[in-house]
């Protein structure tokens, strides 16, 4: 990368919206330098671009200040990163067209290398007393295993995701619609500082620059292609975080979904997620499982084993043919469980040996204890 490009590109930033194909379209056809120049000395329009157009991009461009906009990085510990740099993720270049022209990095670790082991968790900023902990859980589980947890600095679902990560003494990545230098939200300035410090602020625009409703859609794009895959963790149906699954399976990458109660509003993005290609997922195991290395797998769900799951099938036949209250004869134990008298005679004396029954005269009863392992063991019906 020479210093003319870096500089062009650095320039692009101020003048180019994040996700712009057809101003990625130039950059792939012209190259960084001849488009900036053209744009900032006033050169002639590329073909099929309007009037209106170019005269709006060629104004932003005479502000354009790239020496400015270096300096001010540095003064806040950033740098820019742009394709071509040993420190630039090469799974960004799937964006194609719509790739960031460059990103402005705060923090000291290497992007490239964060990116390759990292997971996304995004989800509503209005969420519930059920998001919060679960997107903190999440952030911190992953963080325990190695993943780098990435989301967008926002309220809710993003800041308990980063704070889970961070209090779990691991790597996280906020990308932000705005310049690195700016905490916006302004409630997450002390986070965003504190994520800058441990890990890592990236953003396509500028020192100085501010959010808007589309380039916080558009920044969504660059935290699905950064990572291995993203985890949704509440949304609705009109959902910033939806945007992103949705990024994330058009890149080929892994997309899951952290399921609700379906009465709640916030929980039916997810959902509607999870009846098309998303993966169920309830902690960070299962995230770790789909998206890691071979291995790296989830510890096998199960309920509690009862004593009497340990049982003969023989034995647990007899066991399941005495009444729950009051006596039986053998024989009336031997019809129930399809067995013969003697049989089941012998498996009694068995079953009594283990705590199971008990001999009233020429009668059977259970336990107390097998009782309650009857009970346990119906209430998983």
């Amino acid at each position: 990368m020479t210093d003319d490009e870096r500089l062009a590109r650095v320039a692009l930033t101020r003048i180019i919206e994040p996700g712009d194909e057809v101003g990625g379209r130039w950059l792939r056809e012209y190259g960084a330098v001849a488009v900036a120049r053209r744009l900032m000395e006033g050169g002639e329009p590329f073909p099929r671009v309007s009037a209106k157009r170019w005269a709006g991009l060629s104004g932003r461009a005479a502000q354009a200040r790239p020496e400015r906009d270096l300096a001010e990085a540095r003064q806040v510990g950033a740098r820019f990163v742009c394709p071509g740099d040993a420190e630039w993720p090469a799974q960004l270049d799937d964006l194609a067209d719509a790739r960031p022209t460059g990103l402005w990095v705060r923090g000291r670790p290497s992007l490239r290398m964060w990116a390759l082991r990292s997971v996304a968790v995004v989800g509503a900023r209005a969420c519930t007393e059920y998001g919060a902990p679960m997107a903190a859980a999440l952030g911190a589980g992953l963080a325990e295993r190695g993943w780098v947890v990435v989301s967008g600095g926002a309220y809710g679902v993003d800041g308990a995701a980063h704070r889970g990560a961070l209090g779990a003494g691991g790597a996280t990545v906020a990308v932000l619609a705005c310049g690195v230098d700016q905490s916006y939200p302004r409630g997450h300035t002390e986070l965003i500082t504190r994520i800058a410090e441990q890990g890592l602020v990236v953003g396509e625009l500028p020192p100085g620059d501010h959010p808007t409703p589309s380039r916080f859609i558009l920044r969504n794009r660059v935290i699905a292609a950064l990572t291995r895959g993203t985890v949704v963790v509440e949304a609705a149906y009109r959902s910033g975080a939806l945007v992103t699954a949705r990024a994330a399976q058009r890149l080929g990458r892994f997309t899951m979904g952290v399921p609700g109660p379906v009465t709640s509003g916030l929980s039916a993005g997810v959902h509607e997620l999870l009846r098309g290609d998303a993966v169920l997922v309830s902690d960070a195991a299962e995230v770790a499982e789909l998206v890691g290395d071979m291995g790296e797998l989830a510890p096998d769900r199960r309920g509690p084993v009862l004593p009497r799951d340990l049982l003969e099938p023989g034995a647990a036949r007899v066991l399941a043919a005495l009444p729950g209250h009051g006596t039986a004869t053998p024989d009336e134990i031997a019809r129930g469980a399809g067995t013969t008298g003697d049989d089941a005679v012998g498996r009694l004396y068995e079953l009594r040996s283990l705590g199971f029954v008990e001999r009233h005269g020429d009668r059977w009863k259970l336990t107390r204890q097998a009782l309650i392992s009857v009970s346990q063991d119906r209430g998983r019906c």
